[in-house]
């Protein structure tokens, strides 16, 4: 279970680490948004497992591979639910930061980022379902660790036993990200 939290956890951070800024950029100019728009419709619709050859040939690392794997499926939800949930922005609340002469920067913290982090994290919290449903097919196909490689593993041992245990642990584990990403929504709301 260890090796594929860290597997998950570190490709939806890196996810995140791409998804929000580009997301802010496109939700903040509608240039932007028209220039990456048909890359993302593009590459968006694309399975995560159908990334894994191509990333296991040119990596040449299965837990690199698997990482990668993990940053692409987390990457779109949370992209997207960035740009919407900034460009839905109250035109009055950023005339409001112009009135005061607040810098662009200021802007975007003090104003556009707690109105869209609702939405950020909806995207995040979606992202990481994803990224948990993903890594244990990853995992089958990669092999060596992990859940996904241990349910493989089982059934291949004909022990159905182990095999239902683990999807248990596998629904728990994923129930309890979700309601840690529900939590942090719930936080991030104003009202």
């Amino acid at each position: 279970m260890a090796y594929s939290l860290t597997r998950v956890l570190i490709g939806f951070s890196i996810a995140a680490a791409v998804a929000i800024p580009i997301g802010f950029l496109i939700g903040m100019s509608p240039v932007m948004r028209k220039a990456l728009n048909p890359y993302i419709q593009v590459l968006r619709p694309i399975s995560p497992l159908a990334w894994m050859p191509l990333a296991l040939y040119i990596i040449r690392d299965s837990d690199a591979s698997s990482v990668f794997v993990i940053f692409i499926c987390s990457l779109w939800p949370m992209l997207i639910n960035t740009a919407f949930g900034v460009a839905a922005v109250s035109r009055d609340w950023l005339n409001i930061a112009r009135t005061h002469e607040l810098g662009s920067l200021r802007t975007a913290f003090q104003v556009v980022l707690p109105a869209a982090a609702p939405t950020i994290v909806t995207g995040m919290r979606i992202s990481m379902g994803i990224a948990w449903l993903v890594i244990v097919a990853a995992e089958m196909l990669i092999g060596g660790t992990g859940i996904g490689y241990y349910v493989w593993q089982q059934w291949n041992n004909l022990d159905l036993t182990a095999v239902i245990f683990a999807i248990l642990v596998i629904g728990v584990v994923g129930m309890f990200l979700d309601q840690l990403f529900a939590r942090t929504a719930r936080a991030v709301a104003y009202d």
